[in-house]
């Protein structure tokens, strides 16, 4: 059964950083793309970043340049490094894991909070 396990939040002041991690069981992870989503209070759940499974990596525009996703196969994890965090990057943030073809996502991992605040 595929399962994944997010990790690594917490609250950082602005401007600070925070790594994220996800690991993954079952087959899935090294054939298929991964990413990260987030939810904020009273919005709607958003794509942060996406790494297909050659490397391949896309961000949010929000994102762009603070943040890289990036994933190590032997350790079956995916992580998302975040820089210069800003306060509306508080949110809840999900794991999530593709199969084949899929545009939208199969698996979700549990989340991880992450605050951003002074």
């Amino acid at each position: 059964q595929v399962q994944l396990v997010d990790s690594g939040g917490g609250l950082v002041q602005p401007g600070g950083s925070l790594s994220l991690s996800c690991t993954a069981s079952g087959s899935i992870f090294s054939s298929n793309a991964m990413g990260w989503y987030r939810q904020a209070p009273g919005k709607q759940r958003e794509l942060v970043a996406t790494v297909a499974s050659g490397g391949t990596t896309n961000y949010a525009n929000s994102v762009t340049g603070r943040f890289t996703i990036s994933r190590d196969n032997a350790k079956n994890t995916v992580y998302l490094q975040m820089n210069s965090l800003k306060p509306d990057d508080t949110a809840v943030y999900y794991c999530v894991a593709y199969r084949r073809g899929s545009t939208w996502p199969d698996y979700w991992g549990r989340g991880t909070q992450v605050t951003v605040s002074s």
